[in-house]
């Protein structure tokens, strides 16, 4: 059996949807890759600042509110105050802090890398993701084996996909791995 992995790259962070005042319905706000720190007195507010895609308006998701200066270590402090882009890309990343402050969560713009795979050959496949998305493990099949649903469908009833560890693909989200068993069948249309 071959082994084989597949990498969720990411191109661009979620879209938060959520209401915007100034165009007076729900819009897809952008993370612009920069934070906000404000003291106040003892305390230290620290925001990742969105930017609405219609109208430009700034919405400030909460990364830390009234924390003691002193938790936090002063490189990670001076990564705040520097924008880091990786530590951007950590909290914009972070589906269930944008959930906490009140946003849907969108898709975000991703490729697949790795190895094609041969149906027609039992394989390992692992398919990892460095962050928790919202990306459906059928869809990144479907994508990366040019899979209509229906020949999807029909390989997951008849054994030919399936998780490791008993998880129901037609449902599951990608977290940081999945783990699948796919079988040879020479009987599967793929999407023309």
């Amino acid at each position: 059996m071959q082994k084989i992995t597949w990498e969720v790259q990411y191109l661009s962070p979620p879209l938060a949807v959520r209401y915007c005042k100034k165009c007076g319905k729900k819009s897809e706000y952008l993370c612009s890759g920069l934070f906000r720190v404000n003291a106040q007195r003892k305390y230290l507010d620290i925001w990742l600042i969105y930017k609405c895609s219609n109208c430009d308006t700034t919405w400030n998701s909460t990364i830390y509110s009234r924390t003691n200066p002193q938790s936090l270590s002063p490189e990670l402090l001076e990564q705040f105050h520097t924008n880091d882009s990786n530590l951007v890309e950590q909290y914009a990343m972070d589906i269930e802090l944008l959930r906490r402050n009140g946003a849907e969560v969108g898709l975000p713009n991703y490729r697949i890398t790795g190895d094609e795979i041969c149906i027609d050959n039992p394989t390992e496949l692992h398919i990892i993701s460095k962050y928790s998305c919202q990306l459906n493990v059928s869809t990144i099949l479907r994508e990366k084996l040019y899979l209509s649903q229906k020949a999807f469908a029909q390989m997951l009833s008849c054994g030919q996909i399936k998780s490791i560890s008993g998880l129901d693909l037609k449902k599951i989200k990608l977290h940081n791995e999945v783990v699948l068993a796919i079988g040879s069948n020479t009987g599967i249309m793929r999407k023309e």
